[in-house]
Parts: C-alpha cells; sequence; structure tokens
C-alpha cells in the first residue's frame, strides 16, 4: 500500500467490501440520512445512524474483523 493511501476508504466512495454487504443484504438497516456513526476503528462514517447502540464498524473493518476472528484458532 502507498504512504498516501488511508487505511479505509474516503467518506462517500463505495468499496467492494460495502456493495457486497448491500447486495447480500446482510448490513444493518441503512440510515437513509446522516448523521451516521463513526467507525470505531477508523472514524469513518458508518451505514448505522448515530442512535445506534453498541459497536458500530465500516464495511471495511467489518469485513477485515471478521476475516481476524475466523482466522484465530
Amino acid at each position: 500500500m502507498a504512504d498516501d493511501e488511508s487505511y479505509c476508504a474516503a467518506p462517500g466512495t463505495d468499496t467492494a467490501a460495502a456493495a457486497a454487504v448491500r447486495a447480500l443484504g446482510l448490513g444493518p438497516d441503512a440510515a437513509t440520512e446522516g448523521p451516521f456513526a463513526a467507525c470505531v476503528l477508523c472514524q469513518e462514517p458508518t451505514e448505522y445512524p448515530e442512535s445506534h447502540k453498541g459497536t458500530t464498524l465500516c464495511p471495511v473493518c467489518a469485513w477485515q474483523e471478521a476475516e481476524r476472528q475466523a482466522c484465530s484458532g
């Protein structure tokens, strides 16, 4: 990864992981209008409204966390 690339995509850009989550209907009920909760790992906006209780992760961080949990043994 180049130094100028960020860990997560810039707000407003669609990532492959986010598109896959939405296509499969596996994500949370997307809030249609802001304000959106910030991801607890990278601070990018999530699909959750700010009023959502609990840990909120953006689709990229949620995907990476699932990979880490699946590979830990």
